[in-house]
């Protein structure tokens, strides 16, 4: 027998140049097998409820009747408010694909063979496919402007990659070319009409995803200039060479090579960074390699979310100034975390560093799998980590993009759990199932993620090789690998065997175990999980004062509907206080339960000892809308004491619609339910974005109304109003330059107070009006934004 040989890598020491020799691969999710309790079944929810409920609301919703009238083959008014709806169709199919290629359905075969039928038809000539261009659908003309590749944001490029993802997946699982001929005849329009060259057009692709999508098609059919057109949308981005303005949203403000910090839209980041990766990877060009580490750096230790969630602001969908980790308004995209999966399994495959995979993990558990249902038909669309009961999941959206997306993401799943180089083998998930890999076969038995047991056994092949084990995060100090989260406790040593002799690895990034395995060969993990708290770096204000759990790869959240008195802000939960874990098969599809001691701070300043209950982040929101926390309070200082209901806060509140970004067509201003004005949090300053507030997005000038409509009439004197003022890469929020005050009268109609105070807009502090009193049902602020700037609210208390 070989003698056994361990080592333990500290993978940041691996040069590009020596992973470049041997290119880690991925290990595709066809050669990966699950059996377990925790995927499997979230996998088939997948395939029998997401993908069906997806594929239902894209044709009531008109996504296929846009191609089929696009096709000539039906009339009718184009249908949807986004130039970039054609993409809800392309995802689901790319997850019907990837389920297709697991788990053969005939019928669902068929239904793809009819809807690529549409698409199909609805092709240019020349290749062109953007329905709302060529069903010339004027109503959304301020995104695509009048006519073809007009403008830099008509999410044009946008639509050619999700077609072209969608149909290399339908490829890849079926062998049919259908789809796949479309997209190639498409990509060839885009290398044609884009490039560097006299008579092309010479910018990036706005909305990203057109870089991932020509590498995958360059992947598929082996033509280089697919290569070269994704490696020219990267090397444009920030140029600005046809003149267009520099934007920040698109991470177009400056050349990748020059970028130093995440901004802009963060699914367009994830989306960017990742078409990046793929050309540096596919190239080896190490200078764009050098500048994602970079940029890398920054998201991961300064504007994570613990949750693995990335975009703090629902401005813009985007990313605020570091440490901008506010919990209640925290955006954290469904999409912008799966985004982040990409990003990092792409890093990880160009460096093979144990880093990337970790932030993986931590968004794949918790923010990902938040964004949808246990049932698989309801979606976020964000994903906040605190809520006072007014956050739902949907089944769909005007914006639909997340739950198609979630649909392709979820059955692609088990191609993150392997990779390989050259003969070498990395785990780099832990989920019960069976791998083929080479000639080597794999069986993995594991509870994982509710227990760190786990056995990995060759059942098929022999050879020398390394299989290299990674060490998650959650077993170190940090969870973040860096200073941004830190651990309170000390990690308990984990074990490891093979044929049951005992290894003694450090603890380190990954367990590399090289030697001569043969079938029957067996490795043994226990990896202990225990409940660990987390505290956040300093600077990441909203956190200070709390902790938040986690189990192995498992955040936890405290959610009303588990607490006596349903509700979560009045706790607080000491750092002496015991925290036990177990298992309840009949909640929420069987999760593990944190459960402990908490301090509950009455209204009165009393102090009531109590008993809590936390449940998986991932599952909240499944038993109807109720408070949710990640971060617990764990001194009284940072607990809050439920409040008396107020005049104010018994009201419903209401505003104009406004549009849903700057280049989209403006929407009726029609009165639509606003919130955030009168939920009783106090601001600590205007610039306070940590709680719900009221803004006026891109709302420039202008004036603007917000309206509140009382349970009962109600004889009032006094306002209170706590100004917006912070500032954004799209428009920034001030004061206003004036407002006024008016209630409605007997007859309805809105009357100004008479004998007021005056209107003030002072910064940071509220802004009290006293009044004639006056009898009425409701009340209306009209503010008059100052000139180029947009604005808000943060609190409007109404007195007696």
């Amino acid at each position: 027998m070989n003698k056994l040989l361990l080592s333990v890598i500290g993978v940041a020491s691996i040069s590009l140049s020596t992973v470049a020799q041997t290119q880690i691969q991925e290990v595709p999710f066809t050669q990966v097998h699950l059996n377990d309790g925790f995927w499997l079944p979230r996998i088939e929810i997948n395939r029998t409820v997401s993908i069906p409920s997806a594929f239902h609301e894209c044709e009531v919703n008109g996504r296929f009747d846009n191609f089929a009238i696009a096709a000539g083959l039906i009339k009718g008014e184009h249908k949807g408010d986004f130039s970039f709806d054609d993409t809800d169709p392309y995802k689901v199919i790319e997850g019907a694909s990837y389920s297709l290629a697991v788990h053969y359905d005939a019928k669902l075969d068929h239904y793809l063979d009819s809807v690529i039928n549409i698409i199909a038809k609805a092709q240019e000539p020349d290749g062109y496919l953007t329905t709302c261009v060529t069903n010339k659908c004027t109503r959304l003309s301020g995104w695509w402007g009048t006519h073809k590749w007009e403008k830099i944001n008509s999410h044009e490029l946008y639509n050619s990659g999700h077609l072209i993802e969608s149909a290399v997946a339908h490829y890849r699982a079926t062998g049919k070319r259908t789809f796949l001929n479309v997209a190639i005849k498409n990509a060839d329009l885009v290398c044609k009409t884009f490039g560097p060259n006299e008579g092309q057009i010479h910018r990036p692709g706005g909305h990203p995803i057109i870089e991932m999508a020509l590498c995958k098609l360059y992947k598929v059919t082996g033509n280089k200039k697919y290569l070269e057109g994704a490696k020219y949308f990267v090397d444009e981005t920030g140029r600005c060479t046809d003149g267009h303005r520099p934007s920040e949203y698109s991470q177009d403000h400056m050349p990748i090579l020059q970028q130093q910090e995440i901004v802009g839209h963060a699914v367009r980041a994830g989306y960017l960074y990742s078409g990046v990766a793929d050309v540096a990877a596919l190239t080896g060009d190490k200078a764009y390699q050098e500048a994602l580490e970079r940029i890398w750096e920054n998201m991961s230790s300064k504007k994570l979310f613990i949750t693995g969630g990335i975009g703090s602001r629902p401005q813009g969908e985007g990313f605020g100034p570091d440490y901008e980790l506010n919990n209640h308004t925290a955006y954290c995209e469904t999409c912008a975390a799966i985004a982040n999966v990409y990003w990092n399994y792409r890093m990880f495959l160009a460096t093979g560093e144990s880093k990337y995979i970790d932030v993986c993990e931590r968004a794949l558990y918790n923010n990902v799998l938040s964004g949808v249902s246990l049932s698989g038909d309801k979606f976020f669309y964000d994903n906040p980590l605190e809520s006072d009961g007014e956050h739902e999941r949907q089944k769909w959206f005007g914006c639909a993009c997340c739950p198609g997306n979630i649909t392709r993401f979820v059955a692609s799943v088990p191609g993150y759990i392997y990779a390989r180089q050259g003969k070498d083998i990395f785990v780099n998930l832990y989920a019960q199932g069976k791998a083929k890999i080479g000639n080597i076969e794999l069986e993995q038995t594991t509870d994982y993620p509710w227990d760190g047991k786990i056995r990995i056994k060759v059942t098929k092949g022999s050879g020398k090789f390394a299989i290299k084990l990674r060490v998650p995060s959650w077993l170190k100090t940090s969870p973040t690998n860096n200073d941004l989260y830190q651990y309170q406790d000390k990690a308990k040593t984990y074990s490891v065997s093979v044929n049951g002799k005992a290894l003694y690895p450090e603890n380190r990034d990954y367990i590399e175990i090289s030697r001569s395995w043969k079938k029957g060969d067996t490795i043994e993990l226990d990896f202990p999980m225990d409940v660990r708290r987390i505290v956040a770096n300093d600077n990441a204000e909203d956190d200070r004062g709390k902790v938040a759990f986690e189990r192995g790869p498992i955040v936890f959240c405290l959610e009303g509907a588990d607490q006596t008195d349903h509700k979560v802000f009045n706790k607080y939960i000491l750092d002496s206080a015991p925290v036990s874990a177990h298992f309840e098969q009949d909640l929420l599809n069987g999760v593990m339960v944190l459960e402990g001691s908490a301090k509950e701070l009455q209204q009165d300043g009393e102090v009531k000892d109590v008993k809590f209950r936390a449940i998986p982040y991932s599952t909240w929101n499944n038993r109807g809308s109720e408070q949710m926390e990640v971060w617990i309070a764990n001194t009284p200082m940072a607990a809050v004491a439920t409040p008396l209901p107020t005049i104010a806060s018994k009201a419903q509140t209401f505003c104009n619609r406004g549009p849903i970004q700057n280049d989209a067509p403006e929407t009726a201003p029609v009165d639509s339910w606003a919130g955030g004005a009168n939920d009783q949090w106090e601001p600590k300053r205007s610039s306070d974005t940590s709680k719900p507030y009221h803004y006026w997005w891109l709302k420039q000038g202008t004036t603007e109304a917000i309206t509140y409509q009382f349970d009962q009439a109600y004889e009032v004197s006094n306002v209170q109003v706590y100004w917006l003022d912070f500032d954004h890469y799209d428009g920034n929020f001030r004061t206003p330059e004036s407002w006024s005050l008016y209630y409605k009268d007997a007859k309805g109609e809105w009357q100004e107070v008479e004998g007021h105070t005056a209107y003030t807009v002072r910064k940071d502090c509220y802004n009290s009006v006293d009044f004639t009193p006056v009898k009425t049902t409701g009340l209306k602020i009209l503010a008059k934004l100052q000139k180029g700037e947009s604005g808000g609210v943060l609190e409007w208390k109404v007195n007696k």
